[in-house]
């Protein structure tokens, strides 16, 4: 188990992201996903409240439904850590503070709970100032409605202030960033936030950790990106350099009597990423990337994926 520093959150170094939920995986079998991520020594799991608005026929929320309906069947809330997020719900966008509050109350309606472990300001509102924001989160921290909070797909610049209204007003500090990183997409947060990871000292929940699956091994050739479900996400992948990194990952995973999606989330978490979030429609897909919690790589093959993945550096 991963501890967030300045917190009492200790949370299983993968986190099951929810985007799925409601929208390409049913409720049987988000459901059946949950449970083999609690019975593998899961514990975190990661929604938004637009999950997932973008879908035939959906409007947002869908995601949190369905995590709300598992929680109230199992009585389990006080054994997981939920994180969700605000900004991007269509009838709640942005950060302002009155509808800060108005979106975390509908999230936690549709949760089934009275408070939520982790909330993201998901992404940046310019024309609210920093400073109502961080005074909004803070009021629901101190309502009770929120445990910590965090900050997702913000600039540099305004995460350090954030960070630093919080110390001079005494709000609650963002405990966790959340920002795109994997094997092929390294130079933005190597450069940019992971400075500020150690600075503040906070944690790092990864995303796309796993590239839109590209580096499960599945693809090998542009060939095999034709007619994909996630083709628009995958062709910013299509060039040598990104099919020569994933020979070179499995042939690791090989090395490792591993698999290419376990060895790129413990790349992560070996660069630093507290819990990379990954995703699975069904049980099946979930064996790799709880496989990932465990596996510790050796020196060498951080080093030859160090190496490979330079070109994204």
């Amino acid at each position: 188990m991963y501890q967030v520093k300045g917190t009492e959150l200790s949370v299983f170094e993968l986190t099951l992201g929810a985007n799925t939920f409601g929208w390409t995986s049913n409720q049987a079998d988000s459901f059946a996903v949950m449970d083999a991520y609690c019975e593998a020594g899961g514990n975190f799991i990661d929604t938004a409240d637009v999950y997932s608005a973008w879908g035939e026929g959906l409007k947002g929320g869908e995601s949190e439904g369905v995590i709300g309906g598992w929680v109230s069947e199992r009585k389990n809330r006080d054994q997981v850590v939920i994180a969700t997020k605000v900004s991007q719900h269509p009838d709640f966008p942005g950060l302002a503070p009155e509808n800060v509050k108005a979106a975390c109350d509908a999230s936690l309606k549709r949760l089934q709970t009275d408070y939520i472990d982790l909330y993201y300001a998901h992404f940046d509102d310019n024309k609210t100032p920093i400073a109502d924001m961080a005074a909004a989160f803070d009021s629901l921290v101190k309502a009770g409605k929120v445990r910590y909070v965090a900050m997702s797909n913000f600039s540099p610049e305004r995460m350090r202030e954030w960070f630093q209204v919080a110390a001079e007003s005494n709000l609650a500090t963002p405990v966790a960033i959340q920002n795109q990183y994997n094997l092929l997409y390294r130079k933005d947060f190597e450069q940019s936030y992971q400075p500020i990871c150690k600075e503040f000292g906070v944690a790092e929940f990864s995303y796309f950790s796993l590239a839109s699956g590209f580096l499960t091994g599945k693809y090998r050739k542009a060939e095999d990106l034709a007619g994909k479900d996630r083709s628009d996400f995958l062709s910013e992948y299509n060039r040598p350099e990104s099919f020569a990194l994933v020979d070179s990952l499995v042939k690791v995973a090989a090395e490792l009597e591993s698999t290419p999606t376990a060895v790129s989330l413990a790349w992560l978490r070996a660069k630093g990423v507290a819990s990379p979030i990954a995703s699975a429609r069904n049980p099946q897909q979930l064996k790799d990337l709880v496989a990932s919690a465990s596996l510790s790589l050796p020196a060498e093959a951080i080093a030859t994926l160090d190496e490979k993945s330079q070109p994204f550096a």
